[in-house]
């Protein structure tokens, strides 16, 4: 199989793998879109080591595409399936081995760069809103980083779930977008403290924003952060303020999980997300597809400022 590769330097370029070889309770999937996130250009970086187990020099968490064979044991889905996975690296390639308990069906409502580009961002957003941060109908939840691909998600899911949205947006022009996506507000990040109180907030941006979060809490309000690069990761709070409000500020990842927890986390999206992309009630927004011999300029894209949505490669 031909599969993304990060040479020394960091260095992409296409190269031919081995094809893998369903394991028990494995499905071999052809891979038909990838999408793109934060921690590949970590991996390429040499700052975010793929997990044990996943391939150490082939980028990737999320891909869609249908099932072609079946290891022993696999019975959850069939051969032709169209199916959708977050996995610990390995998935910008043309073939990928994925337990079966790591896939979710892809809903006929979504095309497969759409399916690509949904399964790590909006895992993330919903264990962060709803099962850590226990969003509820009527709360008002700020999401800091909007229009990227987690933010995207976020505002859907906590639109769905009731609450009112405000978006933390640096670029106008994706504002009016968020906005149709489910938020009561779309914002400039400097006007986040004349929106609030905020019951709770899903921090995308990193620590710059944290003591501003706070201070911008209700009383037990709840930030979860979703991943900090290395110049973003440390904060300084006023514990004075955090003991008052009763706030918790809660960390969290999604690549480094056990299994159980992933496979956990997937079970409650494919519960409760997606019957409502099915209904059409929550979108995969894609900024642009790049063929997998274009990936450097898909990487080059995924790092400017002012898109919205997933950038998502197609093997």
């Amino acid at each position: 199989m031909r599969a993304l590769t990060i040479e020394p330097e960091g260095v992409l370029a296409v190269r031919e793998h081995p094809d893998p070889v369903p394991g028990v309770s494995e499905v071999l999937v052809r891979v038909r879109a990838a999408g793109m996130n934060p921690a590949d250009l970590g991996q390429r970086m040499g700052l975010y080591p793929a997990p044990y187990g996943s391939p150490p020099d082939i980028p990737g968490l999320d891909l869609a595409g249908e099932v072609i064979a079946r290891g022993p044991y696999a019975r959850r889905f069939s051969v032709g399936d169209r199916v959708m996975a977050v996995v610990g690296g390995g998935a910008q390639a043309e073939l990928m081995a994925v337990h079966e308990r790591q896939l979710m069906p892809v809903p006929d409502a979504l095309s497969w760069e759409q399916a690509g580009g949904f399964p790590e961002v909006f895992v993330t957003a919903h264990d962060a809103l709803v099962a850590q941060a226990a969003v509820r109908p009527g709360e008002r939840v700020l999401v800091n980083g909007a229009a990227g691909g987690v933010g995207i998600a976020g505002v859907q899911i906590a639109s769905a779930a009731g609450a009112e949205v405000v978006a933390s947006v640096r670029s106008p022009g994706t504002r009016d977008a968020v906005v149709a996506l489910g938020a009561a507000v779309a914002i400039d990040p400097s006007e986040i403290a004349g929106h609030g109180p905020y019951d709770v907030v899903l921090e995308l941006v990193g620590a710059s924003n944290v003591e501003s979060d706070l201070r911008a809490l209700n009383l037990s309000g709840r930030i979860v952060v979703i991943g900090a690069s290395p110049e973003t990761r440390e904060a300084t709070i006023d514990l004075a303020v955090l003991g008052a409000k009763r706030a918790t500020i809660r960390g969290s990842t999604l690549r480094s999980r056990p299994f159980e927890d992933k496979a956990s986390a997937m079970r409650a999206v494919e519960r409760e997300v997606l019957p409502l992309v099915a209904a059409g009630r929550i979108l995969v927004p894609v900024a642009a597809t790049f063929p997998l011999a274009d990936a450097a300029a898909a990487y080059e894209s995924f790092v400017q400022r002012g898109k919205l949505g997933k950038i998502v490669l197609l093997p």
